[in-house]
């Protein structure tokens, strides 16, 4: 094996750079534009860019910008990235389009050094065909910086309109530019109308109504290429700096004239060069190697993402003798895949497509490839190429920073209703104006009296407890409400008190972030201390959870629940106002902060009263209340480390009488999810308990649920712990500071229902009451033990240094996020091997 691999070697990667591409592709729609030059200038590629300064004198069959500007910075004609158009205004481009469909939309950004224009500092966004692509971009922001950025998109062009309007908008007080634009037409078919979801399950229809960003397009085990190379004029990158240890993977090679295509795979769909290099494991064939070879890419949270695979075996001596599993983002996305299956014969392009979701601050895509656990089957495994591509949101986006209002669609808005707003304008001057007087003299009567309202869309009453009582409190004119009064209890309050009480959201009071957004210290104007969660624009969660955290928090009382005392909801503010909670989160209180570690005793009390919490959820409240969302930032501590279970934004009704279950989309915080409901989409109470058994483990161990820092056995709490906890051995996973004060039986008993609460099955859990009981035996058998051993050196507690645990780094990986509501059947709860290649 290892002479062939030898010979396959020594094929010269020079006959890769000379090849051209393996077939010409004549797009129907072909504009490249040299924005702000006063020439044509023939790029490294061969193709000619043609200046874009003709204005409205231009054919009508070419593109042309308004409104007109001959502001530019250039220095000269001879490079693409030697002038630049620069605008003080918002600008559009209109191209005339001869065929619909997708099509490539490549922007070219680097700021020429010319004065007067500071371009590095111009701060604008980019909308195209009712797409947000750019929000408020700035070239020294860039991650790219010094280097030119390019930016690559596919959009639908055509079924509406027989134009693409281009807009390129300056921040306030900004300016903007741009050095290049090409707009070619793609081959039909290059593009899937539906894909695999990861993990496993039914195919994803993807909605031709959606636009991509290219974010990785990666030769995998070959050089890069150029667009000369590429009958597409597309860039692939070499996947050295992606490949997390290069020592698990070996470069191949074959000749790219011998590469065939596959039917339904396109021509185009990469160059004969990524398929006629690949990386396959390294030394695979020498002893019991069980290793993975993987590849980390950095992508935005919130999105869902196209990951293509490219494979094409030139290994194989036969059909059916290579069989190895993908895995993407830790999970199963193919197993024992066997290219020759698909394919009459060898040396065959293939693509297969992936539909994954970026949950919230996870920002990676790991894709990694190693052998099957089938028997007789020579361990070995590979892969070609890479690409992932972003796909917009349902509000057009492809950068969340944009908030509420997408670029994009808010021109496309304002384009199709102009004509209409002028109409109204006109005819509706005078009612306007009557109007504004009415308001005006309502408002004017409304300062008067500071009456305190209920937000119009609560279906439900506010009676207050008859021990609770507040102050009046003013009400914003901007905010929804209706005319029925409130006595004070979770009551709508101005933002101007929100304001106030926090200094204007001052930066100091600051107590943490989450997914709805920053949570402040503040001070209402009774003197009530709370904590104030205001929603931010960047936020994945919205008006529907804070509507259902409002009406959870309506419906209950208990003291191991944190109490909503007021919201503000008012044009653009999202605000929730609660008891505050001095000791903070419990996340703070394990790992991650300074603050003194907890005993023993102290842990088995917050993990009782968050257990109380849920149960009432569960069994306690009118109607049975999944959370969804419970882990150890969402479990709060009071001034006495008294626990209260937080965070209600995406809780869920149970299951009625007639029903095992609940379907719905699956939402939650990776590493706390029920593997049963991420794969069926069936959620019940017993989701809850998982949850809590992984709060159980971080309690025990002080280390987040999820830590890719660590090495690859120790990633997910559960597998490491878990597998400890099998071998009767759990001591072994314990925090550190608790070395030689917890007793062997409390221990058991508490590893013990930590094993039963993560149960693969909803069904071989225990209810939370069952929970809180083994937790409250676990601190009797503590107590006992401590009144007859003491505290220090005894012979039944767990002893001993634990060097084999490994110092945390905290890692976040808990916000709450959208996953999809395709479920797969193959979540095993593993993390396939990332690093080490010396196997399990």
């Amino acid at each position: 094996m290892k002479s062939c691999k030898t010979r396959r070697l020594s094929l010269s990667l020079r006959h890769f750079l000379f090849l051209g591409a393996a077939a010409a592709f004549l797009p129907p729609d072909d504009f490249l534009l040299n924005c702000g030059g006063n020439s044509s200038v023939k790029a490294h590629d061969g193709r000619i860019f043609n200046p874009d300064n003709g204005g409205f004198s231009f054919p009508s069959s070419s593109p042309f910008f308004s409104p007109t500007s001959n502001n530019v910075a250039w220095v000269s004609s001879s490079d693409l990235y030697t002038s630049a158009r620069v605008f003080s205004e918002p600008t559009e481009y209109r191209f005339n389009i001869s065929q619909q469909g997708k099509h490539f939309l490549r922007l070219h950004f680097f700021p020429p050094s010319v004065l007067p224009h500071d371009l590095r500092s111009a701060t604008f966004s980019v909308a195209a065909g009712g797409f947000t692509l750019i929000h408020n971009f700035s070239f020294s922001n860039s991650h790219q910086n010094p280097q030119v950025v390019l930016k690559e998109y596919v959009i639908e062009v055509g079924f509406d309109l027989e134009t693409l309007s281009l807009h390129i908008i300056p921040f306030r007080g900004s300016i903007a530019f741009i050095n290049a634009i090409e707009l070619i037409s793609l081959p039909e078919l290059l593009f899937p109308s539906s894909a695999s979801p990861v993990p496993q399950g039914p195919e994803v229809n993807i909605s031709q109504n959606i636009a991509y960003e290219i974010c990785y397009r990666i030769n995998v085990g070959g050089p890069a290429l150029s667009p000369k190379n590429d009958s597409l004029w597309r860039i692939w990158n070499t996947d050295s700096l992606f490949l997390v240890n290069p020592a698990t993977a070996l470069n191949i090679s074959t000749d790219p004239n011998s590469i065939r295509h596959s039917p339904g795979v396109s021509i185009y769909s990469a160059p004969n060069m990524v398929y006629a290099s690949a990386r396959e494991m390294a030394d695979a064939n020498v002893g019991n190697q069980n290793f993975n070879i993987s590849w980390m890419f950095s992508v935005d949270s919130g999105f869902q993402y196209l990951v293509r695979l490219h494979f094409c075996d030139f290994l194989s001596t036969s059909p059916h003798s290579l069989l190895f599993n993908v895995y993407i983002n830790n999970r199963s996305a193919m197993s024992s895949f066997d290219v020759s299956n698909k394919l009459k014969e060898m040396t065959t392009a293939y693509v297969v497509d992936f539909i994954v979701d970026v949950v919230m601050l996870v920002e990676k895509i790991f894709v990694q490839i190693g052998p099957t656990d089938m028997n007789n089957v020579q361990p070995n495994a590979f892969l070609n190429g890479i690409e992932i591509m972003k796909l917009s949101d349902a509000k057009g986006r492809l950068d969340l920073c944009c908030g509420e209002n997408p670029v994009g669609v808010e021109i496309a808005k304002k384009k199709n209703l102009t004509l209409l707003i002028v109409i109204i304008a006109c005819l509706g001057g005078l009612l306007v104006f009557g109007l504004m007087a009415v308001v005006f003299a309502l408002n004017f009567v409304s300062k008067k009296k500071t009456v305190e309202l209920v937000s119009s869309w609560l279906p439900f009453p506010m009676t207050p407890p008859a021990q609770v009582g507040f102050s009046d409190t003013k009400v914003s004119a901007g905010s929804s409400v209706s005319s029925g009064p409130s006595n004070g209890f979770r009551r709508l309050l101005a933002f101007s008190e929100i304001k106030d009480g926090t200094k204007n959201f001052d930066d100091s009071l600051l107590l943490g972030v989450g997914g709805f957004g920053k949570v402040y210290k503040g001070v209402l104007e009774n003197g009530l201390t709370v904590a104030v969660k205001r929603a931010s624009s960047q936020s994945q969660q919205g008006l529907v959870e804070f509507r259902t955290e409002i009406e959870m928090l309506s419906k209950l009382r208990h003291r191991h629940l944190v109490s909503l005392i007021g919201y503000c909801h008012e044009p653009n503010e999202m605000v929730l106002v609660y008891d505050f909670m001095a000791g903070g989160a419990l996340r703070k209180h394990l790992y991650g902060s300074d603050l003194p570690p907890l005993s023993w005793k102290q842990r088995l009390e917050i993990c009782i009263g968050a257990a109380k919490g849920l149960h009432y959820l569960h069994t306690g409240a009118a109607e049975t209340i999944i959370h969804r969302d419970v882990k150890t930032s969402n479990i709060l501590l009071d001034e006495n480390l008294t626990a209260k279970v937080a965070d209600f934004g995406l809780s869920k009704m149970g299951p009625t009488l007639d029903q095992t279950h609940v379907s719905t989309v699956v939402k939650g915080s990776f590493g706390y999810l029920d593997p049963e409901y991420f794969r069926r989409q069936r959620l019940t109470e017993k989701s809850d308990v998982y949850s809590f058994g992984v709060v159980m483990l971080e309690v025990l161990c002080a280390r987040p649920a999820i830590n890719p820092a660590l090495s690859r056995d120790q990633i997910n709490i559960v597998e490491w712990a878990m597998n400890w906890q099998r071998r009767g051995q759990l001591e072994k996973v314990i925090d550190p500071h608790l070395v030689g004060t917890i007793s062997i039986e409390s221990l058991r008993k508490f590893g013990e229902t930590t094993k039963k609460c993560l149960a693969e099955h909803g069904i071989e859990r225990p209810a939370m009451g069952d929970v809180l009981w083994n937790l409250e035996y676990s601190l009797q058998l503590q107590e006992s033990f401590t009144k007859i051993a003491g505290d220090e050196n005894s012979t039944n507690t767990i002893g001993g240094i634990l060097e084999w645990v490994t110092n945390v780094t905290e890692v976040e990986h808990d916000n709450s996020s959208l996953l999809s509501d395709e479920a797969d059947p193959s979540t095993s709860r593993l993390f396939s091997q990332i690093i080490d290649p010396k196997g399990r």
